[in-house]
């Protein structure tokens, strides 16, 4: 009796344990996620890597064999799915993310709370520079996400920040082929954030280049930076302002110029038209009447003669008063 008792309780506990494994075995996988189901810590891997992969394009030699990283078995969208206690699944959200670009992962207090990202300019100004990183987790490489790096968003916003920082330091504005004047007065200038604040969707779209390796390098895609603000430090704002008031004087001046040259240029070339216009409106008649007595003279001297006596009385029926020389005996 006794026996049986406790085998009833020793079969109990046992379908409890089954029970217990069958419910938390069990998950499902959201649309904006994809997972990945470890047995004993490893991954499935598939017999490629992540230099068969277009995303690896952007490295160079020595960046393929220090990212080189197993492609893995993604599990999609779905489900139910089920796995065994040994095993661990591992879901990320693939939904684009946003980010202010001076964010500090691992010290929060950074970059003023993480407001302002400050970065030295070619003339040396510390420059405080605030906008956005828009970004999405690559299901073409989970397994440098999850298992390649440690902190893969932390590295992925020092990489960008480095970039950034070394493009603000070196960025020189590209010059102006149709006002050479103000090109050059700007190069001497070499007020350097003038540039950057009108070059800023240029400056975006190096940063996205530059930065097009995230993908094969940490598992994160940066699909876009939007910086929006560059601010000079406010002990120089005030002489900033000056100089750039100054430098609008002197481009203005020059267009002016320029523009008035140019009209008198034009005006120039329309008297030089009116004039070859007129010149040629009085010689056309004498050309034709060039033709015409050549055309008399080929039929004879007599022809010629009476044309001119034609256009002397012609000329006589016009006058009033006629003065002849007359002949002395």
């Amino acid at each position: 009796m006794e026996f049986s008792v406790f085998f009833g309780i020793f079969a109990a506990f046992i379908a409890w344990i089954i029970v217990l494994i069958l419910m938390g075995g069990i998950y499902t996988v959201d649309q904006n996620e994809r997972a990945i189901k470890t047995t004993f810590g490893r991954a499935p891997r598939l017999t490629v890597t992540t230099l068969d992969d277009p995303i690896s394009a952007n490295l160079n030699d020595e960046e393929k064999q220090r990212y080189k990283y197993p492609q893995v078995r993604v599990i999609m969208p779905g489900g139910p799915y089920f796995k065994l206690p040994w095993q661990k699944v591992y879901k990320v959200s693939i939904a684009t993310q946003t980010l202010n670009m001076a964010y500090d992962p691992e010290v929060k207090n950074a970059n003023n709370g993480g407001t302002i990202l400050e970065a030295v300019t070619k003339d040396q100004l510390n420059t405080g520079l605030t906008g956005q990183i828009r970004y999405h987790i690559s299901e073409r490489n989970l397994y440098a996400y999850l298992f390649g790096v440690k902190r893969p968003i932390a590295h992925v916003m020092g990489y960008f920040v480095s970039v950034l920082r070394e493009r603000i330091a070196t960025f020189e504005a590209p010059p102006d082929p149709s006002n050479v004047a103000a090109a050059g007065i700007s190069a001497a200038a070499g007020i350097s954030i003038n540039d950057l604040r009108k070059n800023l969707r240029d400056l975006n779209e190096h940063m996205d280049k530059e930065c097009s390796s995230s993908d094969a390098r940490y598992g994160i895609v940066l699909d876009a930076s939007l910086i929006t603000g560059i601010d000079p430090p406010s002990e120089v704002e005030s002489a900033l302002a000056a100089i750039n008031t100054a430098h609008n004087m002197v481009s203005s001046d020059i267009s002016l110029a320029q523009a008035t040259a140019d009209q008198r240029i034009e005006q120039s070339k329309r008297a030089v038209e009116i004039e070859t216009l007129k010149a040629q409106a009085e010689v056309q008649p004498l050309v034709a009447l060039a033709d015409q007595l050549t055309q008399l003279k080929a039929t004879g001297e007599n022809a010629l003669r009476a044309y001119v006596r034609n256009v002397r009385l012609g000329l006589f029926g016009q006058t009033q008063q006629v003065v002849m020389e007359s002949k002395s005996k």
